[in-house]
């Protein structure tokens, strides 16, 4: 008898169970909806800005949407990213890609020349190309890649360079080994440059800068103070050669799949992001500046106009941006320049 009272409480509470998960969600306007789970994947890990800012959008949508949109915060890379975090996009999954857009690049490659070398000397600079319609027509062009493009605004700053001497022109650059990553755009960019390009992980770079392997290495202020590569050299001159940035992007076919109201949401959370993660990343490095300069660093402003036009040629070692991209950009770029003014 208690053997089959035993069962029969447990089979009211799996029912009970199960009818409380069928409960159907519901919109911002009370309307009954299917829930959709969507996972965020991220390289950035905790602590770090980016990630910081996510996490804020992905609870404000959650909230938001009641109960009609669940986003899930993967990361530190946990869940695939870069190339195959975006095979995951293309290919209709429930995902949101945050990584660099240099992955956008691998479906549309004119992505990569947007973020080329020495095209910008401030975040107000690059954040007006965005609006422009040569980028633009590239969103256009990823929708028909299966890529709906939310964003490419999360900054997360500029490369400089960390070096034994102060360089101001690209003569300055001429017979210093500069470690790179594995990378085509950054070995063409600092062999235009100047230098010598010299890959290695970074980890590598702290001894082989104190055994002279290399002069010194290209990276963000914060980079240069959490490696404390302070304690080997002291001048950072503000090359500002690429930037750092993220695209954010979703499925178009999950996207369509969404109703207008939780599009609206997804846009106008992951918009307060960017700012925010734009406002503290500017207010982190003016405070790793301070930091560094209490450290004895010197810092140099550089000839931004004639490392662009030695820059140039890198523009034209890539088949698959289209002819011509260097000089449409130099164009916008002269009339952003002028409005920013």
């Amino acid at each position: 008898m208690k053997k089959i009272l035993s069962v029969v409480l447990a089979l009211i509470l799996t029912l009970s169970l199960a009818a409380c998960g069928s409960k159907p969600a519901t919109d911002a306007s009370g309307n009954n909806v299917e829930k959709k789970v969507i996972k965020v994947s991220t390289k950035f890990v905790d602590d770090e800005q980016t990630a910081i800012s996510l996490k804020k959008v992905v609870e404000a949508i959650n909230e938001r949407s009641k109960g009609s949109l669940e986003l899930q915060l993967f990361t530190n890379g946990v869940l695939p990213i870069g190339k195959d975090g975006m095979e995951q996009v293309v290919q209709g999954s429930d995902w949101i890609l945050v990584d660099g857009i240099n992955f956008l690049g691998d479906y549309v490659p004119d992505y990569n020349a947007v973020t080329g070398p020495f095209l910008y000397q401030t975040f107000d600079e690059y954040l007006a190309m965005t609006e422009t319609d040569l980028v633009q027509n590239l969103h256009k062009q990823a929708e028909e890649q299966g890529i709906k493009v939310l964003s490419i605004d999360w900054l997360f700053g500029f490369r400089s360079m960390m070096t034994n001497k102060p360089i101001k022109t690209p003569d300055d650059m001429k017979g210093l080994n500069i470690r790179v990553p594995t990378s085509q755009l950054y070995t063409y960019t600092i062999e235009a440059m100047g230098g010598n390009p010299v890959a290695m992980p970074y980890p590598d770079t702290y001894a082989a800068i104190q055994q002279g392997v290399i002069n010194g290495v290209e990276g963000s202020i914060m980079t240069y103070y959490g490696t404390k590569q302070y304690e080997n050299v002291k001048e950072y001159s503000l090359t500002n050669h690429l930037l750092g940035v993220s695209a954010v992007t979703i499925s178009t076919k999950v996207w369509d799949s969404l109703t207008e109201e939780q599009r609206t949401i997804i846009v106008e959370e992951f918009e307060k992001g960017e700012a925010d993660n734009l406002a503290e990343t500017i207010r982190l490095e003016k405070e790793y500046e301070d930091l560094l300069k209490a450290e004895g660093v010197n810092f140099y402003e550089v000839d931004a106009d004639a490392f662009l036009k030695a820059a140039a040629p890198v523009y034209t070692k890539f088949d698959k941006w289209t002819p011509g991209i260097y000089e449409n950009l130099i164009k916008e770029l002269e009339v952003i320049k002028a409005n920013l003014k």
